[in-house]
């Protein structure tokens, strides 16, 4: 029932945006003895392909997205199969919601010429790799199979059929192309010895496992990056980065339908990607409601199981608890989907864990204790009863609304973190921290900076979460106004 509910909800909004961006020339379709007139085939025609290609465009947004992710490496040298970026990120790094709560390293795990090994030391890592369509394909580390004791992870292309070595954590994967993503916990603080642990982890084809060839390590701290789509995501773009995927990947068996999907659109495997002028207008202004679409479920979503204390803003990122992908008994969650991906990046199950333990959680902010839309002309202030129910750390990012990644300003600095800016202030009473575009008198260090006419929403995350961050026994404050 309800992925029925999901998917008559998807329909119904598809619709609506069909009417929207349509010209109004009719708002029904007129038959003559049940003939449909020449005007109405034409935008018959019209509103189905455009309907088509919102669904299209919200089904293969996460697809187009990861691609961002690789493409921002390359733009800064870092090749497929032969590099690997690891960074101490800050606000130059754009990306949907990444943070700078750790250093992490990322890159292209591409299996073309066969199976790939990440070599993991033991240590305090948390990692994962995704499919080239943001499907998850493994954990590593502490929320994987070795559970921080290292291991070799391997990871098999699609259609392979040998015969796997012994001694490895084996995957298979739906896609040639996979994003791997390792992040190193800075234990006691230390980002510079996180940073190194980073660069520890081997990557390596594992024709060379006699005699590994590891991929070089390329620290990006320093460089401005854009691993984001947002220059794709509401033009014809889009669908000329989707239909190159397509072509060079693998077919999901799963997707089969959405592949039927983007034929009707043009867009097949091993066929150039050739709209004409008609075609085009409608795949540009699908993908401008399409991208508005996701945003509204991400940033002005009405589903009650977003709330966690119904007497706080404060929202669940994730909604379907413990699954990669979506999944409920009832079918995918299509709102949950869109949800995230509109905001953030890559999922395993143990991103949207709701137990205490190893993992992390995500709590979002994007309204003030009135209700009203975060500004960055507006000072805020935020209170954190401590102890925070964390075994690890916690922090609060501030994040740019229309980039969906961290704040710029001269500031240069966008989170507040237990290990770093915090980590001075007693923890036996609750911490007062500040947003807006003016520090406040005293309280410099407790301060992130916003830029007015801009608006910006907050993620709280906690790492190695106990259960006080569950029962709602431990609450944060909401973000309050301050005059």
């Amino acid at each position: 029932m309800r992925l029925k509910f999901a998917l008559t909800a998807l329909v119904a909004c598809l619709a609506t945006a069909s009417f929207a961006e349509s010209p109004p020339a009719a708002t029904s379709y007129a038959f003559e003895r049940g003939y449909p007139t020449a005007a109405t085939t034409r935008l018959a025609r019209d509103d189905a392909d455009f309907q088509r290609a919102v669904t299209a465009y919200r089904f293969w947004y996460p697809t187009v997205s990861v691609e961002g992710i690789f493409n921002g490496n390359r733009a800064v040298g870092v090749e497929d199969n032969k590099a690997w970026g690891v960074a101490a990120a800050g606000p130059r790094q754009v990306g949907f919601t990444l943070n700078s709560d750790t250093p992490y390293g990322s890159g292209v795990l591409d299996l073309t010429n066969g199976p790939m090994v990440i070599d993991l030391p033991p240590g305090a890592y948390i990692g994962l790799v995704d499919d080239h369509n943001q499907g998850w394909v493994q954990d590593m580390g502490l929320p994987g199979p070795d559970a921080g004791k290292g291991g070799k992870y391997l990871f098999l292309p699609p259609g392979y059929t040998g015969k796997a070595p012994a001694g490895y954590h084996v995957s298979h994967s739906n896609s040639f192309k996979n994003l791997f993503a390792i992040r190193a916990l800075p234990v006691g603080g230390d980002a510079q010895k996180a940073l190194n642990a980073l660069r520890a982890v081997k990557v390596y084809p594992l024709s060379t496992a006699a005699k590994p060839q590891p991929q070089e390590v390329v620290d990006l701290t320093s460089k401005a990056l854009d691993s984001s789509s947002l220059k794709w995501e509401d033009n014809i773009q889009f669908w000329e980065q989707l239909s190159k995927i397509i072509s060079a990947e693998a077919q999901v068996p799963q997707y089969l339908p959405m592949y039927g999907l983007l034929a009707e659109l043009g867009i097949e495997k091993g066929k150039p990607f050739q709209p004409d002028a008609r075609m085009k207008g409608i795949l540009e202004r699908a993908a401008r409601a399409g991208r508005d679409q996701l945003l509204v479920s991400a940033f002005d979503s009405d589903r009650p199981d977003r709330i966690n204390w119904p007497d706080r803003q404060w929202e669940w990122v994730g909604l379907v608890p413990g699954s990669a992908q979506f999944e409920t008994p009832w079918g995918m969650d299509l709102e949950a989907r869109d949800r995230w991906f509109a905001q953030a990046i890559v999922t395993s199950p143990a991103m949207f864990r709701r137990t205490a333990g190893a993992g992390s959680l995500y709590w979002m902010s994007v309204r003030d204790s009135k209700g009203t839309f975060l500004d960055g002309g507006k000072t805020y202030k935020l209170t954190i009863p401590q102890p925070v129910p964390g075994k690890l750390f916690w922090s609060v990012t501030i994040y740019d609304t229309q980039t969906r990644s961290q704040v710029q300003t001269d500031q240069d600095k966008a989170a507040l973190r237990s290990l770093f800016e915090l980590k001075d202030l007693p923890t036996n009473g609750p911490v007062d921290l500040y947003v807006g575009p003016t520090a406040p008198k005293g309280a410099e260090n407790r301060w992130i900076k916003t830029s007015p006419g801009k608006g910006w929403f907050a993620y709280i995350r906690i790492y190695g979460p106990e259960q006080a961050a569950f029962d709602k026994s431990w609450k944060p404050g909401d973000f309050e106004e301050v005059k």
